[in-house]
């Protein structure tokens, strides 16, 4: 009589909306590939419908910016503190699965390390944005990295880590299912009037610091079409209703979506965005836009001092060149965005050249497939720590 295998668990840990898609992905493709793993940890409501395990809510730690993080600082430490229980204690996981959430999740490979736990780091620390020196402490304490970019393996050359490029992970669920007339009509939006995109991140710090911002140019974008009608898509880490009241005061026409991210890009005519993988999202579809990054005043000063690349954008990262216009900090003013998404709507060449930039980042970005290549990243890792105890 053979004994019954004892299913694996893979621990998996992010702390952002973008990362709770990239894991939900990733879990279900491990499903195929893997019928016998089990996830649990740190995620959200994509996550959970996949699968996992939930622990802890995501958005309890989702922040950014130094002076953001010391504020939620005690709960961002009882979460590690309960994390690092489990990776030592009698029911550890057979491999740690963390997902971007840099600071955190390196802390967290560092106890996976003590604890003899594998570690595998999926959308890995933009070292090629700012603090390069981290790039020996991540190979100190991961085992394998499978880098989003194809620049990012030659970073760590020099390190003993295998380093695996697996291509972008939005391009496993990039799909436009509506047309957008059809979309709009559903939304209770005229198709023949100009649709203009809100779209204030998944953070609650981003809503603190740019969601006025996004609103008020929203303001003066009404006052010069006073046809223009509003999208607003609801991340997974808020409620309708909560984003409902945030937005009532300014008087704005808005109509706030739970639908595919994907098609509300695509119904609208140009975007008002925060920075981030989001601006990825529209650069896939193709949809003009501009892009808002701003911080505590302290947080951005120290940022400022670290940050090696020209751009904030992801979109303008990936493409190499200024592809849509950032207003960062004091210049994130609503006139000035105002003006800039003006530009979009009346001025076709601008317009054309711009959509055609944005879908040249799709060429850029690799082939689909990264979910099933990491899921048998996590897999493999798994499998050998179990090997390792079954032959003790």
């Amino acid at each position: 009589m053979h004994k019954a295998t004892k299913a694996r668990r893979a621990m998996i840990v992010t702390g952002e909306a973008s990362g709770d898609l990239h894991g939900a992905n990733l879990i279900h493709a491990a499903r195929k590939i893997d019928p016998e793993l089990e996830f649990f940890g740190v995620g959200g409501a994509r996550m959970s419908e996949a699968g996992c395990e939930i622990l802890i809510p995501a958005e309890e730690l989702a922040v950014m910016g130094f002076v953001e993080v010391l504020a939620h600082f005690p709960t961002i430490w009882r979460a590690f503190r309960q994390l690092k229980k489990v990776l030592h204690g009698p029911q550890r996981p057979d491999v740690l699965v963390l997902i971007d959430f840099a600071e955190f999740n390196l802390l967290l490979a560092a106890q996976a390390k003590k604890a003899g736990v594998p570690v595998l780091y999926y959308v890995s620390p933009q070292v090629w944005a700012w603090r390069r020196g981290r790039v020996r402490r991540i190979a100190s304490v991961v085992d394998r990295l499978a880098a989003i970019f194809p620049f990012e393996p030659e970073l760590y050359k020099d390190q003993d880590i295998d380093v695996e490029y697996v291509g972008h992970p939005l391009l496993d669920e990039f799909e436009v299912t509506e047309d957008r007339t059809s979309f709009l009509l559903k939304c209770g939006l005229d198709p023949d009037r100009p649709v203009i995109g809100l779209f204030p991140g998944s953070r609650r710090n981003e809503l603190k610091y740019i969601f006025d911002t996004i609103m008020e140019s929203a303001v003066r974008l009404r006052e010069r079409y006073p046809a223009a009608q509003f999208l607003l898509p609801v991340a997974s880490s808020f409620r309708k209703q909560d984003m409902q009241a945030l937005v009532a005061p300014y008087g704005l026409p808005v109509t706030l979506v739970e639908e595919d991210i994907y098609n509300v890009i695509q119904a609208c005519d140009a975007i008002i965005s925060v920075s981030g993988t989001v601006t990825l999202q529209i650069a896939l579809v193709g949809t003009p836009m501009a892009i808002v990054y701003k911080l505590a005043p302290i947080s951005y000063a120290i940022g400022r001092r670290l940050i090696r690349v020209p751009y904030i954008g992801l979109a303008n990262i990936v493409a190499g060149r200024q592809v849509v216009k950032e207003f960062i900090q004091q210049q994130a003013s609503p006139d000035a965005i105002a003006c800039e998404i003006d530009a979009i709507l009346a001025d076709t060449d601008y317009n054309r050249t711009m959509r055609s930039d944005l879908l040249t980042i799709q060429q850029r970005m690799g082939e689909g497939g990264c979910s099933e290549r990491v899921a048998l990243m996590v897999s493999e890792l798994s499998s050998s720590i179990s090997a390792k105890e079954r032959n003790l």
